[in-house]
C-alpha cells in the first residue's frame, strides 16, 4: 500500500486538522482520472459497447472506494474533532454529505 502520512488542512469551518490518507487519496484519483481517459478513448475508438460498460463499473467501483477511504478519514479526524468541540455544523454536514452519497 501506499506510504501513508499527514498533511494538514484547513476548512471554512473553525478548526484544521490532519489526514492520514491524502497521499493514498490523491494517488488513487490520479489513477482513476486515467483509467476514466482510457475509458474516453476506448468509446473515440469505437470499442465494443460490453467493454466499455465494464469499464464504466470499474470507474464506478473505484470512485466508490475512494469515497470510502475519505469518508473514513473524516470521520476518523474531523468528526471526532466536531464531537469534541461541539462543532454541530460539522456533523450536519457529514448528514448532508451521506444523504447525497446514499441517492
Amino acid at each position: 500500500m501506499i506510504e501513508e502520512y499527514a498533511a494538514t488542512h484547513s476548512h471554512s469551518y473553525s478548526h484544521s486538522h490532519t489526514h492520514k490518507q491524502t497521499k493514498a487519496v490523491i494517488n488513487r484519483m490520479a489513477r482513476l482520472i486515467g483509467h476514466l481517459q482510457a475509458t474516453k478513448k476506448m468509446i473515440e475508438d469505437g470499442r465494443d459497447c460490453s467493454e466499455i460498460l465494464i469499464q464504466l463499473s470499474a470507474v464506478e467501483a473505484a470512485i466508490r472506494a475512494v469515497s470510502r477511504v475519505i469518508l473514513k478519514d473524516h470521520i476518523e479526524h474531523c468528526i471526532v474533532e466536531a464531537v469534541e468541540e461541539n462543532d454541530q455544523e460539522s456533523i450536519d454536514r457529514l448528514n448532508q454529505a451521506i444523504d447525497q452519497i446514499m441517492k
